[in-house]
């Protein structure tokens, strides 16, 4: 019977906060078995806010989590990375409101999770199996989930763009490919819209060292493309840490059309909202 896993060892890390441009501090630790994903934050007397769908509070163009007035945001490379390692419990502390977004992936967190390593707990694992298919749409964007003896994401997006347009990727997470097929992906925006995204709040931390910029025919990044399809690689990697939200590995195959982190959570909770459509088990 499988069992819960945690880090071996703490590790830290340092960067800036793509929305905030705050600078931060997060230290991921190891944690018992049944924490689950738990931020802390350490400027704020260790004030705790869980991974966990009712505290969702903001979705656009990040994930942010709040309890009591106290937020963490952009919380998903880091919950994809966790769980494309394998790592189902840890204490991550972080010592301001946005957790740092590195180089716009989830790579240097893979790379940070393979040096701390990871270790069993003596506790079995529980997977969330779904039963029966369940669907949410807004706006034409799609997404659902299915029964599925393992974890699969179907994912597509479409934008009008000649470095993009219609990409789509089938994935389903075996012998840690996620490190090398998903985790390189990185985010990416329209130049064209960060000065506005900048005067509403977002973006602030946004540079071509953490985010592929795309001008109307091309993009401004010395870098080139890690991927082809490297857009829908980076969706893969988003779907994977909002659903890390679920508090458990999940056993269904996703499909998403042109989601986003607002559908993305919006799925999770209909899931978990219907107690016919899941069971918890142990494989």
């Amino acid at each position: 019977m499988p069992k819960q896993t945690t880090l071996k060892q703490s590790f830290s890390a340092a960067g800036t906060g793509l929305h905030s441009a705050s600078p931060v501090n997060v230290t991921v630790l190891p944690a018992p078995a049944y924490t689950g994903f738990l931020f802390r934050r350490v400027d704020l007397n260790d004030f705790e806010i869980p991974a966990a769908p009712q505290y969702v509070a903001h979705v656009s163009y990040a994930t942010t989590l709040m309890k009591s007035g106290v937020m963490i945001a952009t919380v998903e490379h880091l919950l994809s990375a966790l769980v494309g390692c394998g790592v189902d419990n840890a204490i991550i502390e972080v010592d301001s409101l946005e957790v740092p977004i590195l180089d716009g992936s989830s790579l240097q967190w893979v790379e940070l999770i393979a040096y701390a390593g990871v270790v069993e707990l003596p506790a079995p694992r529980a997977y969330l199996r779904v039963l029966k298919r369940v669907e949410v749409a807004e706006n034409g964007r799609t997404m659902s989930i299915e029964p599925c003896a393992d974890f699969r994401i179907t994912c597509e997006i479409d934008f009008p763009h000649p470095f993009i347009g219609v990409q789509a990727r089938e994935i389903t997470f075996v012998n840690g490919n996620y490190r090398n097929e998903i985790a390189p992906a990185r985010t990416f925006g329209f130049a064209d819209q960060i000065e506005t995204l900048r005067q509403n709040g977002l973006s602030r931390g946004a540079s071509l060292a953490n985010a592929i910029a795309l001008t109307k025919d091309g993009m401004l990044n010395a870098e080139p493309l890690r991927f082809p399809d490297e857009f829908v690689r980076h969706k893969i990697l988003d779907i994977i840490g909002d659903l890390a939200l679920c508090g458990m590995p999940i056993l269904g195959h996703v499909r998403a059309s042109r989601s986003g982190h607002g559908l993305h959570t919006t799925l999770l909770s209909s899931l978990l909202r219907n107690d016919s459509a899941w069971e918890v088990v142990s494989e």
